[in-house]
């Protein structure tokens, strides 16, 4: 005789639903919590950046464990390098982040925790292993996946910039955070910078002394426009100072320029006497037109309104005299 059951709500039904998926799910996750999934993707990652003389294979004595064979069958953990152990180490951990040997925590949320992944590492497998992060980055952000937050510590100022790079445009983005972490007499503590990257390139720097002028000394000014043009129109752009000089049209304006090099070059080897020549403000002032000037008669004032973070700025030549 089949017991009557009072189940309005359909609960009873939802429940048995919810078991057959359950053990669903727990029968299409064995075959992801398999070592060999990770075993073929670390050595697809191997191949392709040319750590083709090793591979990855599964453990013949332990069940989830896996051994690094060479060509010749031999095994080759005693004889690895320590940057090609980091590296394995690394693409392991990788892989484990994303999947996982129990099934019961295949879909768990997960907060991944990355401590100088670079070190000992040639400079070549630094961009792989920014590459491969960066990735993990993007999916958090979109939202892909189950690791849902990456905090990343490293003492490599060239990883760090390599890392954080988003698009050469956006300078902040609001899921991404900064500190810098200090140590003093034993105690470390965590200087938070926001959204902001605290990390510059010199190049950014000396362009921030120029945005910041009122708030650091005009000795050093000349210096700093010395090194940006030397950077961007010399070395990077191949022109010379006559190159730059007939950019300007009238001989004025040009004899104005000349005196902007002499001053820069002077300035940037010795400190002037100021009892001696014009007061150092409104030198400093004239010359920075003639600085954008620049920029502007070589059709490179979009660089100069990006370093100086202008927007919708007018780009007519400011009056130089």
């Amino acid at each position: 005789m089949t017991p009557l059951v009072f189940d309005p709500f359909g609960f009873i039904e939802k429940r048995n639903s919810y078991k057959s998926l359950n053990n669903e799910i727990k029968e299409l996750t064995k075959n992801v919590t398999s070592i060999q999934p990770a075993i073929d993707e670390i050595n697809k990652t191997l191949q392709y950046y040319g750590f083709d003389n090793f591979e990855i294979v599964p453990s013949v004595s332990s069940e989830n464990h896996y051994q690094i064979k060479r060509e010749d069958g031999e095994l080759a953990e005693s004889t690895l390098s320590e940057g090609e152990i980091t590296f394995i180490t690394f693409l392991y951990y990788l892989q484990r982040a994303k999947g996982s040997t129990d099934k019961e925590t295949i879909t768990d949320e997960r907060v991944l925790v990355i401590d100088d992944p670079i070190s000992s590492l040639d400079s070549n497998v630094l961009f792989v292993v920014s590459t491969l992060i960066k990735e993990i980055i993007k999916d958090i952000k979109n939202d892909v996946g189950n690791i849902k937050q990456l905090i990343l510590l490293t003492h490599n100022v060239y990883f760090h910039k390599e890392v954080s790079f988003i698009d050469g445009r956006t300078k902040e983005n609001n899921q991404t955070n900064y500190w810098i972490l200090r140590k003093n007499n034993k105690v470390s503590s965590a200087q938070p910078f926001l959204m902001k990257n605290p990390i510059q390139t010199s190049y950014e720097l000396m362009w921030n002394e120029l945005k910041n002028k009122e708030h650091n000394s005009s000795v050093t000014i000349q210096n700093t426009m010395r090194r940006i043009i030397e950077n961007y129109f010399k070395m990077l752009g191949g022109y010379k100072d006559d190159d730059l000089i007939s950019k300007f049209t009238s001989k004025e304006e040009q004899e104005i320029f000349r005196s902007l090099i002499s001053w820069i070059n002077d300035g940037s080897h010795s400190i002037s006497d100021d009892l001696f020549i014009e007061a150092q403000s409104d030198v400093v002032d004239k010359y920075l037109k003639v600085f954008k000037d620049i920029f502007t008669l070589t059709k490179h004032d979009g660089h100069y309104n990006m370093m100086m973070g202008v927007e919708n700025a007018n780009n007519q030549i400011h009056p130089t005299v």
